[in-house]
């Protein structure tokens, strides 16, 4: 006989037991209700297992859109606010941005050092300044040039700024030449600034021969200059400013780098007087509020 029917018999005559004992107003024991109990669970656990879960329902297939009906949807929803395409361009524009400076707070923290305390490189303005500003450049650069009377009125100004130059020859063969001697004459107990702005200030190209002219100037050996530009350590210290300008994504001269910020390109006086006061007011080159 199946489980099931013989769970059935018993179910009944537990039951008739109990009708007998409430006719003779006798309680039904407790062990009577617990068997009860257990054998209807079981009941019911049988029957659900002998009963085939039901099959769901096969999903309605999405309907396919059709651009015909779509794309004037969407064509009269940014018609009626035409708001709405300026909004999505501001979002985009300060994710992107926020996006960019987070990478390059990124970058500017695994290179710190390189980028502001090589001993190679060359300081002007206060040493010991509170705000650091870097430059790298080239002396072909135009926008280079154009840039050196904010840098030289910013020196004059400004007596706790600090700024690093570094040499970032990208514009031809000759920069590079020059940049062999900057990095010679930058080494040495000499008016470096003078013989900055004297290559920037020169006509035509400048190269190895307007280089070595400056350095002259300043009471330096051409020959023994001209002798030293292959070294190795002048050859690293170019290199030091590649690696910088590679892991910060830098491709252009001038660029500049304060506090946590890359700024790429000649940006005026007064927006580098901005960033260099926001670096004493909040230690951030652009602050919140």
């Amino acid at each position: 006989m199946p489980r099931l029917t013989l769970a059935l018999v018993a179910l009944v005559g537990v039951l008739a037991g109990a009708l007998g004992y409430s006719m003779w107003s006798r309680p039904v024991p407790q062990t009577d209700a617990v068997a009860v109990r257990a054998i209807v669970d079981t009941v019911l656990a049988e029957r659900e297992a002998a009963t085939p879960p039901p099959v769901p329902a096969a999903a309605p297939a999405m309907a396919e859109l059709d651009p015909a009906q779509l794309n004037p949807l969407i064509e009269n929803y940014l018609m009626s606010d035409p708001t709405i395409l300026q909004r999505l361009s501001t979002a985009l524009d300060t994710k992107l941005r926020t996006a960019e400076r987070e990478q390059a707070t990124t970058a500017i923290a695994s290179m710190r050092e390189a980028i502001f305390n090589d001993p190679r490189q060359v300081v002007l303005g206060n040493p010991e300044g509170d705000v650091t500003l870097v430059e790298l450049f080239d002396y072909n650069c135009g926008y280079c040039r154009s840039a050196l009377p904010d840098l030289a009125t910013l020196l004059a100004e400004d007596p706790n700024l600090r700024v690093v130059l570094k040499e970032f020859p990208i514009l031809s063969n000759e920069s590079m030449d020059a940049a062999r001697i900057a990095v010679l004459v930058g080494r040495e107990d000499v008016d470096y600034w003078r013989f900055h702005e004297a290559l920037f200030t020169t006509r035509g190209q400048v190269d190895k021969t307007a280089a070595l002219a400056a350095a002259a100037d300043l009471g330096l050996s051409p020959v023994n200059l001209e002798l030293q530009m292959n070294e190795e350590t002048v050859a690293q210290t170019i290199k030091t400013s590649y690696e910088i300008a590679q892991a910060l994504n830098i491709t252009g001269t001038p660029t500049y780098i304060i506090g946590n910020e890359v700024i790429p390109g000649a940006i005026g006086i007064d927006e580098l007087r901005s960033r260099i006061r926001n670096m004493r007011a909040c230690g951030e080159s652009q602050c919140e509020g």
